[in-house]
């Protein structure tokens, strides 16, 4: 029988360089997309997916994701007084029960196989969510529950997958398929960022994975991979062919790579008009557009 996923970690010790100098005084998974931040977007999906604990591996200057899923309670009498009800309700969906999220630091930015690696002790002996927030998933059922829904058929490893362009994929960790299940693929190896038409597929791993407690043990003695860093890849690469092993899920909706300018505008534009509040305004702004210029 396979065990159920109810923790999720968070890896969000990274400095942002790329959203400076924003995230110079602010973490980059507080940046708002409409008017949530990133992170928050990555817990509504693993709460919605019956996580009930988070890991965040953080780092230093990042006490603003802590102070954000923290209750506030002058703003919310505040809002009570001047019977803000509706905003009592959306400030309510942030808090976090007490105890729910725990932080461990990740001392050196040696890679995100070394930031899983850090939350081992809190992650124990079961199988485990790891959700990157720069991926943003739109979709009618939350990813990482089609990940679990699967994963209970399964069990091993999972990992969230999407066909790229075949120019595209040598940004992106790449799987070597062995065959297909419906949306499921199996998966009989991995390449981290292959060299140009090097690619064995154009299948591409996305930031949700569910994980086994054997590829803690393997990042503990993973030597340094591609960039100097730990790779979480290599550690998952090394239980393929083992049983269960190692599986994708074509997951159905839409990512949106927020760990850059250009996808964060893009998501911004997607969900800004998929509100009913600012949608239809929105839209007529947009067609007002001079978009020849």
């Amino acid at each position: 029988m396979v065990k159920p996923v109810t923790k999720a970690v968070f890896p969000v010790a990274g400095l942002g360089t790329r959203f400076l100098p924003a995230t110079k005084s602010i973490p980059k998974e507080i940046m708002t997309l409409v008017d949530r931040p990133l992170i928050q977007y990555a817990i509504d999906e693993a709460r919605a997916a019956g996580i009930t604990d988070f890991i965040f591996v953080t780092s230093r200057g990042k006490s603003a994701l802590e102070d954000y899923f923290d209750l506030a309670p002058e703003l919310e009498n505040a809002l009570e007084e001047k019977g803000k009800h509706e905003l009592q309700k959306v400030l309510e969906s942030t808090n976090m029960p007490s105890g729910a999220i725990s932080y461990v630091r990740q001392q050196q930015a040696m890679g995100l196989g070394h930031a899983v690696w850090c939350a081992r002790r809190l992650i124990g002996d079961e199988p485990f969510a790891v959700l990157l927030p720069d991926d943003v998933l739109a979709a009618d059922e939350p990813v990482l529950a089609q990940m679990i829904e699967a994963h209970n058929e399964i069990g091993g490893c999972m990992i969230a997958a999407m066909e790229v362009e075949p120019d595209e994929a040598s940004a992106y960790g790449i799987l070597d398929i062995d065959g297909r299940d419906g949306d499921v693929v199996h998966v009989k190896g991995m390449v981290e960022k292959p060299k140009p038409g090097t690619q064995p597929s154009n299948m591409a791993v996305i930031g949700r994975y569910i994980l086994t407690p054997a590829v803690l043990d393997e990042l503990h003695q993973t030597d340094r991979g591609a960039g100097g860093e730990i790779q979480l890849t290599d550690a998952i690469a090394a239980q393929i062919g083992k049983d269960p092993g190692v599986s994708g899920l074509i997951f159905d909706g839409e990512r949106y790579d927020c760990g850059n300018k250009g996808g964060f505008l893009q998501a911004t534009v997607a969900f800004g008009m998929a509100r009913d509040d600012l949608g239809p305004e929105f839209r007529e702004f947009l067609r007002g557009l001079d978009l020849g210029k």
